[in-house]
């Protein structure tokens, strides 16, 4: 997968209080087969081969910063991230390369997103001009794809707004990718939430399994 001319931001600011501090640090410190969740979300993302990949931070900059250590992405602080998820997005969008076609937004809390769909989703992004947006089952998810069209709409949002509300009542310049790709909509507010993520962690990791035992001729091809 190759997206050099798109930039890739994940919004990582907020306290996540709905989540409560199950094991200490919130839900994007919560642990996901062996690995804090936002450290999983950011490796998914860093598999789609964009230009840069830049990580807003806020309430806990000092404990995601040594979550994702080694990886390789750029931190963005959002002193302001109290106001809420465009704060965040203000932050990260002013500080994207300049020469970037476009920027596709995550959220930290979804580490399951289908990162394959990128490649597409860039691609009717830039047909219809504005942004594109995975939808599941009818039910708008993640990542969504910003071309440089978007970028001063998406300053000017504030408060806790994100780049979706945007989208969510234009209809001109969007278009929609379905999909049955449920990390799409799987994002973690609960600890209820992160149980199902690590079911549906585990049966990907089983299915990979599977997948590299029948291509090693270990399993028969079902």
């Amino acid at each position: 997968m190759s997206l050099k001319g798109w930039s890739a931001l994940v919004l990582a600011a907020g306290a996540g209080r709905r989540f409560g501090d199950h094991g200490g640090g919130g839900k994007l410190l919560a642990d996901l087969a062996g690995a804090p969740v936002i450290r999983r979300t950011v490796e998914a993302v860093l598999q789609g081969g964009f230009a840069e990949v830049l990580v807003a931070t806020g309430a806990d900059h000092e404990a995601i910063a040594a979550a994702l250590e080694g990886c390789d992405c750029r931190f963005v602080t959002t002193p302001d991230w109290q106001e809420g998820m465009a704060a965040s997005l203000r932050r990260g969008l002013a500080a994207l390369s300049p020469q970037c076609t476009g920027v596709f937004v995550f959220l930290g809390d979804m580490p399951l997103v289908p990162v394959m769909l990128c490649d597409e989703l860039a691609r009717l992004a830039e047909q219809a001009g504005y942004a594109a947006r995975p939808r599941v089952a009818g039910q708008p998810g993640h990542p969504a794809a910003f071309t440089r069209a978007a970028f001063p709409d998406l300053a000017q949002l504030t408060g806790d707004v994100g780049a979706a509300a945007l989208l969510k009542h234009r209809s001109a310049g969007v278009v929609y990718l379905d999909t049955e790709a449920r990390g799409a909509v799987l994002d973690i507010d609960s600890p209820e939430d992160l149980a199902a993520a690590a079911r549906a962690w585990a049966a990907c990791a089983t299915s990979a399994t599977s997948e590299s035992a029948i291509s090693r001729g270990d399993l028969p091809k079902p």
